[in-house]
């Protein structure tokens, strides 16, 4: 039982710290290079290299049943889910099998989309409201793995 953190662009880092303290699980902070971290043993960084998807491919090795993957990257999110693992964006959205099949097919769109020349306007900006939204989720994440798993 462990978060992984796709940290490069994470903005709810801070978040999940304090949450996976209150509920003792250790967490993986995996960036393409150094990252900083807090001081507690509880946390890890994991510099896993610059080459293209270098940090993706370390949490997807890893990340199985009882761990929970936070990012916003969809075909990270994706081998995960398939792993076993729970996976939440930093807004709050959870991924499920049942969701993540549609979310992969937008993702593929608007990059073919992007690639044609058109101009979808990128994602909508990181409000309170997402972070709260994150927070809830993950804390829900965790007491339900709680109930079904040994403490880590």
């Amino acid at each position: 039982m462990r978060i992984y953190v796709d940290a490069d662009a994470c903005p709810v880092k801070d978040e999940i710290y304090r949450v996976a303290q209150r509920h003792r699980w250790p967490v993986s902070v995996v960036a393409g290079g150094y990252i900083r971290i807090p001081d507690d043993p509880g946390i890890e960084r994991i510099a896993a290299g610059s080459g293209m998807d270098a940090a993706d491919d370390w949490i997807a090795e890893r990340a199985g049943k009882g761990d929970i993957v936070v990012t916003f990257d969809i075909p990270l999110a994706s081998r995960c889910v398939k792993a076993g693992a729970d996976v939440i964006a930093p807004n709050g959205k959870a991924y499920t099998e049942d969701s993540i099949g549609m979310a992969l097919a937008v993702r593929n769109l608007m990059t073919d989309l992007r690639s044609g020349g058109e101009v979808t306007g990128g994602p909508r900006g990181f409000t309170p409201r997402d972070r709260s939204t994150f927070l809830s989720t993950l804390d829900q994440a965790i007491r339900r793995m709680a109930r079904t798993q040994p403490t880590p």
